[in-house]
């Protein structure tokens, strides 16, 4: 798991400089930068839709998805718990700053297939590339909504090391390409919301939508076991 490993430490030492950087920032410099990340989790969101939703074998489980995910996010209250807790620390807007961040630190081809190439081939290229690239965007993250970024540390060990794990000791071929573009497909819907809400375009509770992650994965278990 050293991919992993170093993917969380890029996480770690970049939001702690993004936070550092942020103390030498005016409030309409910081702003800026919430406003960019808005856009920037638009931008992305828009092209993880476009890159994997045409490549979707199952057009409708995305629908599914978003629907079960939005249900049960909402009785479940994630969204007003999570924010109840990180109110408690004064920080009540970083919420949606850790929603953003977890959705792009996770979802896409290189969180996702790279503990699944560490495991089977050793092979840790892509995470250290991923880890670059999560490198620059939490010093942006970290400097617009500051220390509680680092939470997403954390949940990306989680992530990858339970991939990591599964792969290993029970099925690599379960992260297919399918499941993949399944996720990535309806991540993008989820970091399209958080630009919306970053950019208050529409308050939509993006936390209450997290479980939508877990549908595809709960289909193709699914396929699995009736095979």
């Amino acid at each position: 798991m050293f991919g992993t490993l170093v993917n969380v430490a890029a996480i770690l030492s970049g939001t702690t400089l993004g936070c550092l950087l942020k103390h030498g920032l005016s409030q309409r410099y910081e702003q800026a930068l919430f406003d960019a990340m808005g856009l920037t989790a638009l931008g992305i969101g828009v092209q993880y839709i476009a890159t994997n939703l045409p490549h979707s074998h199952y057009p409708v489980l995305f629908i599914v998805s978003l629907a079960l995910g939005a249900v049960s996010g909402t009785a479940l209250q994630i969204d007003e718990r999570f924010n109840r807790v990180v109110a408690h620390f004064g920080a009540a807007r970083v919420g949606r700053g850790i929603a953003t961040g977890l959705l792009l630190y996770c979802i896409g081809a290189l969180s996702i297939v790279g503990p699944v190439m560490a495991a089977i081939k050793g092979n840790q290229t892509m995470l250290l590339t991923n880890a670059s690239l999560d490198f620059v965007t939490s010093i942006v993250f970290g400097a617009s909504f500051g220390w509680g970024m680092l939470v997403c540390a954390p949940v990306l060990f989680l992530w990858q090391g339970g991939i990591f794990l599964i792969a290993r000791y029970l099925s690599a071929s379960f992260f297919s390409g399918a499941l993949v573009t399944e996720l990535a497909a309806v991540g993008g819907f989820l970091i399209l919301a958080s630009g919306l809400s970053i950019l208050k375009i529409k308050a939509i509770k993006t936390l209450n939508l997290l479980p939508a992650l877990l549908i595809p994965i709960l289909f193709f278990i699914g396929q699995m076991l009736l095979k």
